[in-house]
């Protein structure tokens, strides 16, 4: 086998095994996303929702959500979201702490830990989205009667 043709078998393996794999989902990207955090002081844990690109502050940290991803229903469950945590300073400065990439379904790989808060991604919100129907349950069949019932 020449060299060209070779190569011309490798491309057309590469491009069938391409279409052989799973097509990735889009991603959905959402406008609010939705935290916890745990003041270790109090032991309180809170929940609060941010709209991507605007900061809410949390204890003495500074949270903005800059983007917040999902997938569609019928795909496994993948939610994302970019933030940038800054811990507000005595001095009345700030100082970034955290900058990244946080995972809802991996909540303790990319969280932020700081002293005194810790703060998770839990999900993101689409107000506009209408939620996902429900499946309907088969109605329960009943067991039949035995004689030994009665």
């Amino acid at each position: 086998m020449s060299r060209r043709t070779a190569t011309a078998a490798a491309a057309v393996l590469a491009c069938l095994g391409a279409g052989m794999m799973p097509a990735a989902a889009q991603a959905i990207e959402n406008p609010i996303a939705v935290f916890a955090g745990l003041d270790k002081i109090t032991g309180r844990i809170t929940t609060f929702e941010i709209p991507v690109n605007e900061v809410r502050r949390f204890g003495a940290l500074n949270v903005y959500p800059r983007v917040c991803n999902s997938r569609p229903p019928t795909e496994e469950p993948k939610t994302t979201s970019f933030v940038q945590v800054d811990e507000n300073l005595i001095n009345g400065g700030t100082r970034r702490i955290f900058s990244g990439w946080m995972l809802a379904e991996s909540p303790g790989l990319n969280a932020v830990e700081h002293p005194v808060y810790d703060v998770w991604l839990i999900g993101c919100l689409d107000p506009n989205r209408p939620a996902v129907p429900e499946r309907e349950e088969a109605p329960a069949v009943s067991a039949p009667k035995s004689s030994q019932d009665d």
